[in-house]
């Protein structure tokens, strides 16, 4: 995870998670990210299957994202996995990688999906997807 120049977040231990209609999620153990870079947003929503997200927004050397990032402090039973861990919106930061390469992030704004080669659309936020 690149963020301000910086490589800020590197894990081998990241959750993905796969919902319908979407790219993988990954959520990094919250001692893989430097520390400092996060700060807490009043922002919060709600996830039908996992619970409340809290969200931070990234702030390095000058310059911040607000919302970039959230969590499911609390999550729903299933999900108890997630506690903690911190997903990033792709399209806020500079670079996501996965295995070496690029991810392009999800589109539409809203869904924070990880977009590789090796994974396959149609994606819930492409033009036409409202009514998923």
């Amino acid at each position: 995870m690149v963020f301000a120049g910086v490589t800020i977040a590197v894990t081998l231990a990241s959750l993905r998670v796969l919902e319908t209609s979407h790219p993988p999620n990954y959520y990094f153990p919250p001692d893989t990210i430097i520390p400092g870079v996060l700060r807490g947003s009043i922002k919060t929503s709600w996830c039908e299957w996992k619970g409340e997200a809290r969200y931070y927004s990234l702030v390095h050397r000058g310059k911040a994202v607000a919302d970039a990032v959230w969590t499911y402090l609390n999550p729903l039973p299933g999900y108890e996995a997630l506690a903690g861990y911190l997903a990033f919106y792709p399209a806020l930061t500079e670079a996501c990688i996965v295995d070496a390469e690029l991810v392009l992030p999800q589109p539409g704004g809203f869904y924070g999906g990880w977009i590789t080669s090796k994974v396959v659309g149609p994606f819930k936020g492409e033009s036409g997807s409202t009514g998923w």
